[in-house]
């Protein structure tokens, strides 16, 4: 479930149409997991989960275009894919923008709305397999997109609810916005506004599977988070309470993946770097600074990604 505050301030903006093109974008921001505990694990394989998210740094976009009018028949949808990260994803079923349209029309037929022809694109910009949650969050840019277009205005609860059979992260990128999430992904909390930071991206240019680094964990019954206070005044506070938590992955994702160790020390060698950690099951990783002005990609290695325009 969703808990509603109305104080948290969004990460993102959905864009308007673009006019005489009737074409509508709904950007897909990068899921950053700014601290990743593991509490335990399900009966079905499932591990519980207990981590804070935000949202930002990067984003894919999806893009929509009418196609035909309304009709009461299964909508017909078809996928471009486009951008810099493109290469290797498939078009077919198993894109996810394909299965969340597909799991919203269904919705919609079970609603009884008639729908009309929708031709979808990707632009991608997130690297694949990289624990930013970058096909979740096209997922939920998709549902948000077309419950918009197709005008059926469900709520974000409902749009998670059916975007969870998806993947665990796709509730948490519906909501779009800072939250505390447990369960599987599906008990989402908002957090009070978090202080201004910049925050940088590096990925040191390999994909991790998900299911090796669970696998590879010692550990699957850590503590919970800690407490988290009322709200965060200032980005020492943030940096504070962060340092008594852990993303309880990244020793794993290491093992699997030792260049994640080496992104860890690039930014944690930045002048201004206030906290480094890796993100969700790796291999990105991030860095909290106070001002843009703090770190550059002048020195980044080769092959590596970043947000830094390099």
């Amino acid at each position: 479930m969703i808990a509603p505050a109305p104080t948290v301030d969004a990460s993102f903006e959905p864009a308007p149409a673009t006019g005489a093109s009737r074409e509508t974008v709904e950007p897909a921001p990068a899921k950053i997991n700014l601290a990743l505990h593991v509490t335990g694990r399900r009966a079905d394989g499932y591990h519980l989960l207990d981590t804070v998210v935000v949202h930002g740094g990067a984003e894919d976009r999806v893009f929509a275009r009418r196609v035909g009018t309304a009709t009461t028949r299964e909508p017909r949808t078809s996928l471009a894919l486009t951008g810099p990260r493109a290469q290797g994803l498939s078009a077919g079923a198993d894109n996810l923008v394909t299965a969340a349209a597909r799991a919203l029309a269904v919705e919609a037929a079970r609603l009884g709305r008639g729908l009309f022809d929708v031709d979808l694109t990707l632009e991608k910009h997130l690297p694949i397999a990289s624990g930013i949650g970058g096909g979740s969050s096209d997922a939920a840019a998709t549902l948000r997109l077309l419950d918009r277009l197709w005008g059926l205005g469900l709520s974000p609860e409902r749009l998670a609810e059916i975007g969870l059979p998806l993947g665990a992260d796709v509730p948490m990128c519906v909501w779009g916005r800072p939250a505390r999430v447990g369960g599987i992904g599906e008990a989402i909390e908002a957090v009070a506004p978090l202080p201004a930071f910049r925050l940088v991206l590096v990925n040191p240019g390999v994909p991790v599977a998900t299911p090796a680094v669970f696998r590879a964990l010692s550990r699957r019954d850590n503590p919970p988070l800690p407490d988290l206070p009322a709200r965060f005044d200032t980005l020492d506070e943030l940096v504070d309470w962060l340092g008594h938590t852990r993303n309880d992955l990244e020793t794993a994702a290491i093992t699997v993946a030792p260049e994640i160790e080496h992104a860890l020390d690039w930014l944690r060698s930045r002048p201004g770097c206030r906290l480094a950690r890796m993100s969700g099951s790796g291999a990105t990783c991030f860095a909290l600074f106070a001002t843009d002005a703090e770190v550059t990609a002048a020195d980044l290695p080769a092959g590596w990604w970043s947000n830094l325009g390099r």
